[in-house]
């Protein structure tokens, strides 16, 4: 099967589908994406609120930020693109809950610096998604990487 490469001018649609929205959006772009894994980029913004208390005269990501942008690139836009494959329609939203992270700390990530996250399927049936994640810095060394698993379910708009 052909992978199809997904980025926010050409395919909007995996972004608009992401159910979230700013502050707590964090995808900036989709690189590629295809039935086996998806990898992206996000730019933790220098005015994003949590730094000022985060550390206060050194401020720094918070890991649950590192972990919820592995999840919504590696887990949630994969997870879109699955079922945009198979079974979503239109009238469609998607619902989801992670339902499990398990993840290694191995570099900080400071304000206006750019990550990238890969992730690989492991497997998704019954319409649950399990994904081996891992972020890079700018300088392609390993910030972080971990198992992350959430739950799809599709539902008509109301």
């Amino acid at each position: 099967m052909v992978a199809k490469v997904y980025d926010n001018m050409k395919y909007p649609n995996i972004i608009q589908q992401l159910p979230y929205s700013n502050p707590f959006l964090f995808v900036d772009e989709l690189t590629h994406i295809d039935e086996n894994g998806a990898e992206g980029l996000y730019t933790f913004k220098k005015k994003a609120e949590f730094y000022q208390g985060h550390f206060k005269d050194f401020p720094v990501t918070p890991g649950v930020l590192l972990t919820e942008c592995c999840a919504q690139i590696g887990v949630v836009c994969l997870g879109i693109h699955l079922l945009n494959s198979d079974t979503i329609k239109s009238d469609q939203n998607i619902q989801l809950a992670l339902t499990s992270s398990e993840m290694e700390f191995y570099l900080p990530v400071f304000p206006d610096e750019k990550v990238r996250v890969v992730s690989e399927k492991t497997y998704f049936r019954f319409q649950k998604l399990k994904c081996s994640v891992k972020m890079y810095n700018s300088d392609n060394k390993l910030v972080c990487k971990g198992t992350i698993a959430g739950m799809f379910k599709t539902a008509a708009h109301e």
